[in-house]
């Protein structure tokens, strides 16, 4: 089945120092028996501590020789500090421009696709001016990355993309083969119920966590991706609070469980 693990699954083991990125991919190959990476750049050396900062290309380098030493395939980068709009002009462009080295670097991981927020957490509602400064910059991005072979697009992470109208509106106005949406299922402010089927033709990744998991919805959900042609990697970013390991066994035998009933 397809299926991979979020980077972020284990953010509380990684601030408590027992996590870092290549104990991640040892993880998710040997202990989970998985080909896949979904990683959150939030592991990286050198970048947890400053959302301006990039790794260093020698840290890049080791990381790719790891992937590529175990075979596994990047499915998805989910890039903090690179979300497209801020209310302070000179942090938007400075954003920006760590959005577009985000694109170089999953490009040299061999990544095929990449999560860039459209705004902040402070964003909506969102104006026009925000919506148009997005669809712009999302344009360009898309361009770049069909340069590069990759799909770029937001998740329904925060401020105005947790409203699935108008993460459909920036959609239709990118109107870009190498744009989409990264979907966490059922993870909207607004028309919760819709949400999910709304942007479902333009998901390109998905991320479950231990609520989507254990919800009785979550066969909605994904049945609403099904119908809509989805044939993507589904993801699952579950930071559980204690016993991570266990934890995260469990959530991969539950998405197992729920995609075997319904393919």
């Amino acid at each position: 089945m397809k299926i991979s693990i979020g980077g972020f699954s284990f953010f509380n083991m990684i601030r408590e120092g027992k996590m870092d990125t290549f104990g991640y991919l040892e993880s998710s190959k040997y202990r989970y028996h998985l080909d896949t990476v979904d990683l959150w750049n939030g592991t990286f050396e050198g970048v947890k501590d400053d959302i301006f900062s990039l790794p260093d290309e020698a840290y890049i380098q080791r990381l790719a020789e790891a992937i590529r030493e175990k075979e596994m395939t990047i499915i998805n980068i989910a890039v903090d500090g690179a979300h497209l709009w801020d209310a302070d002009p000179d942090k938007r462009s400075r954003l920006y421009e760590n959005a577009v080295a985000y694109l170089s670097i999953a490009e040299k991981l061999g990544a095929r696709t990449i999560r860039i927020d459209a705004g902040d957490h402070s964003s909506a509602p969102g104006t026009e001016e925000q919506f148009e400064y997005v669809v712009n910059k999302f344009e360009a991005l898309s361009r770049r990355a069909a340069e590069l072979g990759l799909i770029v697009g937001p998740e329904n992470h925060m401020g105005t993309s947790k409203d699935p109208k108008y993460l459909k509106k920036v959609a239709e106005a990118v109107n870009h083969p190498n744009f989409g949406i990264l979907l966490h299922m059922g993870r909207w402010d607004t028309d919760e119920d819709i949400g999910d089927t709304l942007v479902a033709p333009w998901v390109y990744h998905t991320h479950f966590d231990g609520k989507t998991v254990g919800s009785p919805k979550g066969e909605q959900m994904v049945r609403a991706l099904l119908d809509a042609g989805y044939d993507g990697y589904w993801g699952i970013e579950y930071n559980a609070p204690d016993n991570q390991y266990a934890e995260m066994e469990w959530a991969i035998a539950s998405v197992k469980r729920l995609l075997s009933r319904l393919k």
